[in-house]
């Protein structure tokens, strides 16, 4: 059995992946917009205007797979109660992608060293998804 995360953009998901490539090296493994449903999506399913927008999407992040979509399209994302955590493979990996993923965010917890990790940070990407990047100790 595997969790996978599912993540709503509200409008944002295009621009989110484009993001997680550049920054993760995410790989798209499924895209599918509202427009190509095979089927009539139910009343009030697809806001106007949102045809082009991404109903689904998968993403190959490392060894994880990562869903996402534009959901509702009702503006800007809210991640609460949960963070993303990437394992990096040392510290200078550690930094590239936690300086990439703050780029246009806000840094919760800045990279450093702690009783559990030689190089531990959080933060919350421009979309306010929040990750925390490690180094195992």
């Amino acid at each position: 059995m595997q969790v996978q995360p599912y993540l709503f953009f509200n409008g944002r998901c295009e621009e989110a992946i484009e993001f997680y490539r550049g920054a993760l090296g995410a790989e798209v493994t499924e895209l599918m917009r509202f427009k190509e449903h095979p089927e009539p999506p139910a009343s009030g399913m697809v806001p106007p205007g949102s045809e082009d927008k991404i109903m689904h999407a998968s993403l190959r992040i490392g060894d994880a797979t990562v869903m996402a979509s534009d959901g509702m399209c009702m503006g800007q994302p809210s991640f609460q109660g949960f963070a993303l955590t990437l394992t990096a493979p040392s510290e200078a990996e550690a930094k590239r992608l936690f300086t990439t993923l703050a780029e246009g965010g806000q840094v919760r917890m800045p990279l450093g060293k702690t009783f559990f990790s030689p190089c531990f940070g959080m933060v919350a990407d421009r979309f306010g998804m929040g990750w925390m990047v490690i180094v195992e100790a």
